[in-house]
């Protein structure tokens, strides 16, 4: 599994910088359209890995098969991250890696967990039928934004699976979603479908806690309401591309583990629990459409027979068509819904004045069908998305193609699009875990596979929107 960063990208183009020796992408197509300038046209990376804007450049910050600080290696797939302070200039990065039980030799034991390493088993969730430590979960880095270069990484949660995307904390915590149901006896010891909580400080593997009164879902991100505590979670079901929006109060808000109400939301005054994917020829609403919502309380959220959303849509909750990344901000938040319409759409939602209190009834939560794209090189089943320092949000597209490629996006808060960034790395993976320092100095994103962490600095104030 391990492998060298010059098998992977040559010392030489480990840094690109594009400014120089690269020349904008502006003869002919460029195989993408931006409703607003933005930062400008792309320029090519002569290393082929992420095209970016004159001005712009990238570090390869971790790469998959990469000793890590703790003498593993670092796993495949990476997907959700988020960033948070440290001080003195540095941040930490908790990043998922959504591997599953087959892809044990992804993982950060090495092709057959041949590694000489052992970790404690009561560190690690689960394990498969051959003894084996289940491979998913996450890694933390630390990472010096003045000097741009990785101090150090390791691995600071095993044994789950299929961590997908998630989401950071309030109080300084990453919550990464298992995005499977995966039951036990079915090649695992236990029952998967969890949210983990991490906590960024972390200087090793933590307690693997599932917090079980946040349902068991295919899970795919959460984000926090700061005011208020509640948790939102988006379900990414791609069997038939029908999920719910969830949202969790805390018995006591930041302390997860102590329990809570989980609930779904529905449209007011809709039929049959309502409908947001605008698909099969029906369309519910149109973008800039906001609907009055409600929220319907789930029981059984163990879900041992894999019917919650069917129970919760047979209760009144909506529809969503595979729901991705979410992301709070000023009072509001946005969730991507990647097969919503025909190339993806974008919530927003803003909650009530007394969000979780009986209150809420006369004066609920909206819910806005932001975006929904018409054009996919304008946009293209976007997945997760973070809100950037100057209030756009930014967003990672997830779509596997032999003549698209996956573009970074910016959206302006009145629904127009913009380019900023293009994987051009062998495969044509998705992109994921775009967060920002908190100095805004620094946007990190990955490649999901084979799993590439990349640093991205530049002009920033430029933009043109």
């Amino acid at each position: 599994m391990s492998f060298s960063r010059r098998s992977f990208l040559s010392a030489g183009i480990a840094f690109a910088g594009y400014a120089s020796f690269a020349r904008a992408q502006d003869k002919g197509d460029p195989g993408y359209t931006s409703e607003v300038a933005g930062y400008g046209p792309l320029v090519e990376d002569p290393a082929k890995v992420f095209d970016l804007p004159e001005g712009f450049s990238y570090r390869v910050v971790s790469q998959a098969g990469e000793t890590m600080s703790d003498g593993l290696y670092v796993p495949h797939k990476a997907d959700g991250m988020g960033c948070f302070p440290l001080g003195r200039d540095k941040v930490v990065l908790v990043r998922n890696h959504e591997l599953r039980p087959a892809d044990v030799n992804h993982g950060a034991l090495g092709v057959s967990s041949h590694s000489p390493l052992r970790l404690p088993k009561e560190r690690i969730y689960d394990f498969n039928d051959r003894g084996q430590p289940l491979p998913g979960g996450t890694t933390t880095l630390v990472y010096d934004l003045r000097k741009q270069r990785l101090e150090r990484q390791h691995l600071s949660l095993i044994g789950t699976s299929t961590n997908c995307a998630g989401g950071q904390t309030p109080w300084g915590s990453w919550l990464t979603c298992e995005e499977t149901v995966q039951h036990a006896g079915s090649g695992v010891g236990k029952d998967h479908g969890w949210v983990f909580e991490v906590p960024a400080s972390a200087k090793g593997l933590v307690d693997p806690r599932p917090l079980t009164a946040m349902g068991r879902f295919k899970h795919e991100a959460a984000c926090v309401d700061p005011r208020t505590g509640a948790v939102y979670m988006t379900e990414d079901e791609s069997s038939d591309l029908k999920g719910l929006f969830y949202r969790f109060l805390p018995n006591t808000p930041g302390e997860l583990h102590k329990g809570g109400r989980l609930q779904a939301l529905a449209f007011r005054d809709a039929p049959e629990g309502g409908d947001s994917r605008n698909q099969d020829g029906v369309t519910t609403w149109n973008p800039g459409d906001w609907k009055d919502v409600f929220w319907v309380d789930l029981d059984g959220v163990d879900n041992p027979h894999d019917d919650l959303r069917m129970r919760g849509h047979a209760a009144g909750a909506a529809w969503f068509s595979r729901g991705e990344g979410v992301h709070f901000g000023n009072g509001e938040l946005y969730f991507c819904c990647t097969s919503g319409g025909k190339h993806g759409q974008i919530m927003r939602y803003v909650p009530s004045p007394h969000e979780g209190r009986p209150e809420e009834k006369d004066a609920p939560g909206r819910i806005q069908l932001f975006v929904q794209p018409e054009d996919p090189k304008v946009f293209d089943y976007g997945d997760n998305l973070t809100i950037a320092p100057w209030g756009h949000l930014i967003v990672c597209e997830d779509r596997y193609s032999d003549n698209l490629r996956n573009h970074l996006r910016g959206v302006t808060p009145d629904g127009k699009i913009y380019t900023i960034g293009r994987n051009v790395f062998r495969e044509n993976a998705e992109l994921a875990g775009v967060c920002f320092s908190p100095d805004g100095t620094t946007m990190f994103v990955n490649i999901y596979w084979p799993g590439v962490t990349l640093a991205i600095t530049g002009p920033w104030d430029r933009l043109r929107a």
